[in-house]
């Protein structure tokens, strides 16, 4: 008895290969997917952009001017943030844009006055906002009153240093006023301090001053000065006109000094305002960064301007970067808003990692119990489809020759079967398809005997 039921068991032909779960076939059903939330991730990477740096360079002024005072402003602000502000010394706007349009200098962004653009190309440069009237003052020796900036004609006249808004503001307006530098005027190319001495020592007649090469204490100086006189631009509302840059501002009467009364009388002045410039590379949290800053410097009412007034995104020759306006229209992004500078960057870079997985690999993966169950039974359905063509080769009445190679194969399809890899979870499909066998080899075996 023992004997025979050995026998039965030996008869036994080899089983699939059984496994709790067909690797294989997971990876493939997953695979896909993955690769899909991976690209995903990596292209929301290439155009969210990286976390934001810590530290940028700003292009100022020379020192003690009001372009360098007001760097120093920003640099204490963002120090405060977490975010380094080097301060790189330059000659004034012009200067500032001239690195700012130089790829090779490292400089993030710059303070830069209107009407210093011409002929130079702006592609790669965005404004972030006018953050201040920046008034042009001509003081000159009032031994006899000029109310026509064209009386100064043959004059020796401090322009500003070559590289300053102020040179470069003042050549505009004396060729305006038909004063050329090749003409009986001398034009000399100091500013600051060294030109106010000249003026009070008369060895010039007249100087440009601006605050991004002359400091505060050099304009209240020459101010307070006997003999100096301050022009009042009775054009100015023409000039505004004629200049889209420039704005008529008022300097009222006893503004410097209401003892002294300095100004004796209100004063009409031109001023271009001061944008705030910046590649367009900038960071937009850092963009955000920097505005928020400019604000808290800027925002308070002052000698020339109202409380609320400035920043501002006004467009003049820089288009206002995208992330600039949207920060005017909307402020601060949410979590920039509630959180430290380094925490809100960091959350914010994880959603770029944590929106892909919600949006694509979580619904996704609801798909592949489907796909791998499709693959599964595909495999084991493909026996299907060579067993019924067998089955019909055996019905077309094959020679004795051609039906002893019809039973080989049915040896041939079993074998094959019993090698396959099978999850446990589908032995009751994979036994069902070898009974499916065993019945059409014997169906063909009962009608040839």
């Amino acid at each position: 008895m023992k004997h025979n039921y050995v026998s039965k068991i030996a008869s036994f032909r080899p089983l699939s290969r059984l496994s709790g779960i067909s690797l294989r076939d997971l990876v493939v059903s997953v695979g896909p997917l993955m690769l899909l939330t991976v690209i995903a991730i990596v292209a929301a990477y290439w155009l969210i952009r990286p976390a934001p740096p810590t530290t940028i360079t700003i292009a100022s002024g020379s020192k003690g001017s009001t372009f360098r005072i007001t760097a120093e402003k920003y640099q204490k602000i963002l120090a405060r943030k977490g975010v380094t502000l080097k301060i790189l010394p330059t000659e004034g706007s012009f200067d500032n844009l001239k690195k700012l349009n130089d790829p090779t200098i490292p400089v993030d962004v710059g303070f830069v006055q209107g009407g210093l653009s011409g002929g130079m190309e702006l592609d790669k440069l965005v404004s972030l906002g006018s953050l201040f009237h920046e008034p042009l003052f001509l003081f000159y020796h009032s031994n006899a009153p000029v109310t026509l900036l064209s009386e100064f004609d043959g004059k020796r006249i401090a322009i500003g240093p070559e590289g300053s808004g102020t040179h470069a503001l003042a050549m505009i307006l004396l060729k305006a006023n038909g004063i050329e530098p090749t003409g009986s005027t001398v034009l000399i190319n100091v500013g600051g301090e060294e030109a106010a001495q000249a003026l009070i020592s008369g060895k010039i007649d007249a100087a440009f001053l601006m605050g991004d090469s002359a400091t505060p204490p050099v304009i209240r100086k020459l101010l307070s000065a006997t003999g100096i006189g301050l022009l009042n631009f009775v054009q100015a509302d023409a000039y505004a006109r004629r200049y889209p840059y420039l704005y008529k501002v008022n300097l009222p009467m006893g503004a410097f000094d209401f003892g002294k009364n300095v100004p004796p009388q209100d004063v009409s002045l031109i001023a271009p305002t001061v944008e705030l410039v910046a590649r367009e590379s900038l960071h937009p949290a850092l963009s955000d960064l920097l505005i928020e800053t400019a604000r808290e410097v800027h925002g308070g009412a002052k000698l020339l301007q109202h409380a609320g007034e400035f920043p501002a995104p006004l467009e003049h020759e820089y288009r206002i970067s995208a992330d600039a306006r949207r920060y005017y229209t909307s402020g601060k992004s949410f979590f920039y808003r509630y959180l430290p500078f380094w925490l809100a960057s960091l959350v914010d870079r994880l959603l770029v990692v944590v929106v892909p997985i919600v949006v694509l690999l979580i619904p996704g993966l609801k798909l592949v119990p489907a796909l791998y169950n499709w693959r599964i039974r595909s495999r084991i359905n493909r026996w299907y489809g060579i067993l019924i063509n067998l089955e019909r080769d055996m019905l077309a009445q094959p020679s004795p020759d051609e039906r002893e190679e019809l039973l080989k194969k049915f040896d041939i399809i079993e074998a094959n079967v019993n090698k396959m890899k099978i999850p446990l979870a589908y032995t009751e499909q994979f036994y069902v398809l070898r009974d499916h066998i065993d019945f059409v080899r014997h169906q063909y075996s009962k009608a040839t005997a």
